[in-house]
């Protein structure tokens, strides 16, 4: 919330393993501006628990910067990109509205209207802090363009793995297998319309695979599931990590294909005719389907996100989503 005084309240990182919350001024909203109270947020287990145990390589400190990030890597640094709230002023066309912003986690900020997309009014916000991810999920299926019929793996059940899996389920015909080390990822695969296997159980000859666990032993299964001439489209960030894989043997008798897909800018295949905006607008509107509850694995109050993110880093407090509350925000 803000404070008479003008006063909101942010997640920070202190130093890698050690956040805080700290007081925030907020600046007068100009013409052009929103003031967004947070309803929700949400952690990204990937990228936001990597820069929370400072694996950010230097050489990629510019790269990885958040669009509303403050301060640097490896810290003290404010950095978070999932964030829904209410319009409270702004354009009279925003206000009142929920919206979808990436922003770090913070209890109310101010940012320019062209910074914020308004979430369908059947999407709750908890489902909604998901769009960034079902963003990056759509960039992946523009570059990779499964066909009708095809048979896919996605190695890793995490967040993004899980909403590949989920938009894979809807093309007609397609078969698709969640592949993950954990077998209580199974009951999520079902939800959301996909089959699952532990690595070792998996069919091979998938005309794609999807690998988004950014593991080495996940990119090696990838390719070793795949059909000749099939591709691994590769969504792993590994940050500071080495990655080694054996390209003998199958890769080239096979021609397979390793391809990175990321968000940062549009696919190839739809940047003359999408913008990042009409990416994000699609996120959410692929929302609206209620099978992605099945990420939303837990719910902490604001004041708890120090304490949420040690524990979410140090694998005690297990999830697929987590998501942070604020006072006075609602939905599911």
């Amino acid at each position: 919330m803000v404070d008479e005084r003008g006063i909101a309240h942010a997640y920070w990182l202190r130093s890698p393993g050690h956040g805080e919350i700290r007081p925030v001024s907020l600046p007068e909203p100009g013409r052009d501006d929103v003031l967004v109270r947070t309803v929700r947020s949400g952690v990204s287990r990937g990228t936001e628990l990597r820069v929370f145990r400072g694996g950010v390589p230097p050489d990629q400190y510019a790269t990885m910067r958040a669009p509303f990030q403050e301060g640097d890597f490896p810290g003290p640094v404010k950095y978070g990109y999932l964030s829904v709230g209410a319009v409270e002023q702004g354009p009279s066309s925003l206000r009142g509205r929920t919206v979808f912003c990436l922003y770090p986690h913070q209890t109310a900020y101010v940012v320019p209207a062209r910074a914020v997309t308004v979430v369908p009014e059947d999407v709750p916000p908890g489902r909604a802090v998901l769009a960034g991810t079902v963003e990056t999920a759509v960039n992946a299926l523009w570059d990779a363009a499964p066909l009708l019929g095809d048979r896919v793996s996605v190695v890793g059940a995490g967040m993004l793995g899980c909403c590949v899996a989920r938009l894979l389920a809807r093309y007609p015909g397609t078969r698709v297998t969640l592949v993950d080390v954990d077998p209580g990822r199974a009951a999520v695969a079902d939800a959301l319309g996909a089959g699952f296997a532990l690595p070792a159980d998996a069919a091979d000859g998938r005309d794609l695979v999807f690998h988004t666990s950014a593991t080495s032993a996940g990119l090696q299964r990838s390719l070793e599931l795949l059909a000749p001439e099939g591709t691994v489209i590769d969504l792993s960030w590994y940050g500071d990590r080495e990655v080694q894989v054996a390209l003998g043997g199958a890769f080239h008798v096979g021609r397979l294909g390793i391809r990175s897909s990321q968000v940062g800018v549009v696919s190839p295949a739809r940047r003359g005719t999408r913008t990042t905006a009409d990416r994000l607008a699609l996120a959410l509107d692929l929302l609206r389907d209620q099978a992605f509850d099945a990420l939303i694995t837990g719910a902490s109050p604001f004041a708890e996100l120090p304490d949420v993110m040690a524990r979410l880093a140090a694998g005690s407090l297990p999830a697929l989503c987590h998501t942070i509350t604020y006072a006075g925000g609602g939905g599911v």
